[in-house]
């Protein structure tokens, strides 16, 4: 009978791996990963210089006592059982005395050779203690996880998978303000696409800051409030998103709370996405009045992103180069921005600008993105870091959204008169938010 079920699984398992990818892991990978590893464990920590002598007195007394038998085992580090995940698995180890989370973490390559899986990540899970996860296969190759349908929760998208195979979120409400950066063709492009495909439904305004002449953001031009295609433009409707959000300030200070989400729900102002596409555009100078401008852009740029959290102006800021010879209001409004998304870039300065004051491990995860990984991206915040890929969402499939949501465009007049224009989107009346259900 187990013959009869052995050949079976080889000759359909290709068929079923493929079709059922999920269900064959559990039911075949796993339960061989499990084996794999028991069978391993001992040597591979030997091997990495992760195994411990015993003492030089105990191995003595063993030989007397023993009369030349072997002489003890070195001393491993304790696993606990293994827990399967869609296409992994994962375990934690108790480390031996003198033992430290990164001697696991250089180890991570040699396990992921020798149990024949795609990738092991190693964190510090509590002090003594570190959780070792093991994917089988690429979980990026063809994310799985469905973009989510409809409004969802508000200032929330889905945009594509984690390397863990969940799903990849970005929350304005948890981290408000978001740096991406990325070389030509690295998915830069896509994963603002999906992120405006995730916040049109929803009932906030979306404010575009392009100066390549709008050739990005005028994609999304009738789901915007307002669009900058130039620096002057975009200084005046920076310097009016300011006034917007001390205007609001002065709101939550009469009503003594201390954010927009503490006023009446009857209160409560839209909130605001600022998109500024391509940095480098707003900072680059060539003369006296161009520094002026830059300059102007940058302290509103920062002081949004030191006020907006709590007022409701989030910002999302993307370039394809990103470094402190931009001036220093780059270096001081990239430490307002807690969300940073690096994706292939072609110059090491900018990945280290995005990512060297986070974590050193996602730098060199981010520098190791080859140009076939296109949409793969290093994801870090204080959190911590992943490594994910978002969702293939086409320049077409973006510009019939942002026409399919046009009527959810809010009009906010002083934004759209800062400009000297009438707004992108069509104008109705003030949009309220709606109120979040764990508000």
């Amino acid at each position: 009978m187990v013959a009869v079920l052995a050949l079976g699984l080889l000759i359909a398992g290709p068929g079923l791996r493929r079709r059922y990818p999920v269900a064959w892991w559990v039911i075949v990978g796993y339960p061989l990963a499990c084996l794999h590893v028991a069978r391993t464990w001992r040597p591979l920590m030997a091997g990495c210089g992760l195994a411990v002598s015993r003492k030089a007195a105990l191995v003595v007394v063993s030989g007397l006592v023993g009369k030349g038998a072997a002489p003890p085992q070195p001393r491993v580090p304790r696993r606990s059982a293994l827990h399967p995940t869609a296409q992994g698995f994962w375990f934690l180890v108790r480390l031996l005395p003198g033992q430290v989370p990164e001697s696991f973490a250089k180890a991570a390559p040699a396990m992921a050779e020798d149990w024949q899986v795609h990738a092991v990540r190693v964190t510090a899970y509590k002090p003594g203690v570190v959780r070792i996860v093991a994917s089988a296969t690429d979980p990026l190759k063809e994310p799985r996880v469905p973009m989510q349908r409809g409004p969802g929760r508000l200032l929330r998208v889905v945009v594509g998978a984690l390397e863990t195979g969940s799903q990849w979120v970005l929350d304005l409400r948890r981290v408000p303000h978001w740096l991406i950066v990325g070389a030509t063709r690295s998915g830069k492009s896509t994963l603002i696409n999906a992120l405006v495909a995730g916040l049109a439904p929803q009932h906030v305004a979306l404010i575009g800051i392009d100066c390549k002449g709008g050739m990005e953001l005028s994609l999304y031009g009738p789901r915007l409030s307002a669009l900058a295609t130039n620096r002057s433009q975009a200084v005046k409707l920076l310097g009016a998103l300011v006034d917007l959000t001390l205007d609001r300030m002065a709101i939550c200070r009469a009503s003594h709370v201390r954010n927009i989400w503490g006023l009446a729900e009857k209160e409560q102002p839209v909130p605001v996405v600022v998109i500024v596409d391509e940095i480098a555009e707003l900072f680059l100078i060539a003369n006296r009045t161009e520094k002026d401008e830059a300059q102007a852009a940058s302290t509103a740029l920062i002081r949004l992103a030191q006020l907006g959290a709590a007022l409701g102006v989030y910002l999302v800021v993307a370039g394809q180069r990103v470094g402190s010879d931009l001036g220093p209001g780059v270096t001081a409004l990239r430490a307002q921005l807690g969300g940073r998304v690096c994706h292939r870039v072609a110059d090491p300065g900018t990945a280290e600008m995005a990512l060297g004051d986070l974590n050193p491990d996602a730098l060199k995860a981010a520098q190791a993105i080859t140009p076939e990984q296109a949409g793969t991206a290093v994801i870090a915040s204080g959190d911590g870091w992943e490594r994910a890929r978002s969702h293939l969402i086409s320049e077409t499939e973006a510009e019939a959204t942002a026409a399919e949501y046009a009527h959810l465009a809010p009009y906010i007049p002083e934004l759209v008169d800062a400009i000297g224009g009438t707004s992108p989107g069509m104008t109705i009346p003030f949009a309220r938010p709606d109120r979040d259900e764990d508000e």
